[in-house]
């Protein structure tokens, strides 16, 4: 049977590279109001304010580099698609590190940091610099509509049909750097489950669909990855 990795990726994989996960207890949801700076009603009440919590995110995240743990996941990719296998990496991150590790099989499920997407006509635009109100969209010349190309509390995430198409043919799937609480994704191993898949969780802590994992690793992500990645290509390779 030809080889299907799937893997999903949450904020434990970038915690590392200095990035704030958000739901921790002391994460970013823990200091600033998501329902004024991460909905739509948010920010069609007060955009600048939007505009501004994203700004700082996107300074920050320039600041940011790739850990060991997205360079052994870049690798793995590689290297399990050299053995005739296939991969899809989903990740909750909004961030860019597993691009600038190396990985290609990609779905960013909430979205882009470094995109900019226009409310009128849904234009998607590359945004590496701070956005306003005064922005207009390139695409339609409207002013005003730019927001943010990430998915906010109550809109749906990117790429599901594709995810859940891999998941049915996975032959493993692992979950890595996340708490398994956040819907849809949380759903991603017991859907890889019963498609037979080999099931691994690796996070700093056992998260809430443990019962849904045959393999578990716990410690941070620049560790417990690399090792993991090595054992997988191990075992494709035997």
């Amino acid at each position: 049977m030809r080889p299907s990795l799937v893997i999903l990726t949450g904020a434990g994989v970038s915690a590392e590279s200095g990035l704030g996960t958000f739901r921790d207890t002391d994460g970013v949801w823990s200091k600033f109001d998501w329902q004024k700076l991460a909905t739509p009603e948010g920010f069609a009440e007060d955009p600048a304010a939007v505009h501004g919590f994203y700004n700082a995110r996107r300074q920050g995240l320039a600041r940011a580099e790739p850990n060991a743990a997205h360079a052994a996941l870049a690798e793995l990719e590689a290297a399990w698609l050299a053995r005739g296998g296939d991969f899809l990496l989903v990740t909750q991150n909004i961030d860019d590190l597993h691009d600038r590790a190396g990985n290609r099989a990609l779905i960013h499920m909430h979205g882009e940091l470094l995109k900019a997407r226009c409310n009128a006509c849904g234009t998607v635009r590359d945004c590496h610099d701070d956005l306003s109100i005064a922005d207009s969209c390139t695409a339609c010349g409207r002013d005003g509509q730019m927001r943010p190309h990430v998915v906010w509390f109550g809109e749906m995430p990117l790429g599901l049909e594709q995810a859940y198409g891999a998941l049915e043919n996975a032959t493993h799937f692992a979950a890595i750097g996340t708490s398994g609480t956040v819907w849809p994704a949380a759903g991603f191993a017991e859907a890889a489950k019963a498609a037979g898949a080999r099931t691994c969780e690796l996070s700093l802590e056992a998260g809430e669909s443990g019962h849904f994992f045959d393999d578990t690793a716990y410690g941070p992500a620049s560790r417990i990855v690399p090792d993991w990645a090595k054992a997988m290509l191990d075992e494709v390779s035997a």
